[in-house]
């Protein structure tokens, strides 16, 4: 029976866990996704879990930090005046902000802070500084 390897594309269904047991993201509600390994569309420790799977296999990954979205960066996080903010906006902590580079680059922002004056966004990945446990059950290779 053919097992994973580097460059294969394969179907898998997963869930995502952070260690407290909470599910941050499944397929199980839809479809699997389907990926080729070796892109980087994939965070290492899941790559390098379904590896050697089979078809129908299934099994459990723990995934350090390290091998996921990585450690807390502090030079993710940026002071911005209230008053460079648009007027109707009320940030509170945990929300979620888009940032436009200059060169039309989306990034993904979470309000970290808020003071009098200023906020404190984050850039970090809302993951970043977390091990991940991951069910994986391949579905198929090749296909």
């Amino acid at each position: 029976m053919d097992k994973v390897k580097e460059n294969d594309t394969v179907k898998v269904h997963y869930t995502g866990k952070l260690s407290n047991g909470t599910i941050f993201d499944s397929s199980l509600e839809r479809e699997p996704i389907s990926v080729t390994l070796g892109q980087g569309s994939l965070i290492p420790g899941f790559e390098n879990g379904l590896i050697d799977m089979q078809p129908e296999e299934k099994k459990t990954v723990t995934i350090p930090k390290e091998e996921a979205y990585g450690e807390i960066q502090k030079e993710m996080f940026h002071s911005v005046k209230k008053e460079e903010l648009p007027e109707d906006m009320k940030p509170e902590v945990g929300m979620g902000l888009v940032a436009t580079s200059p060169d039309g680059v989306e990034n993904e922002l979470r309000v970290a802070e808020v003071h009098e004056d200023h906020i404190i966004l984050d850039a970090n990945h809302p993951l970043a500084g977390q091990d991940l446990t991951f069910e994986l059950e391949l579905v198929s290779i090749g296909e």
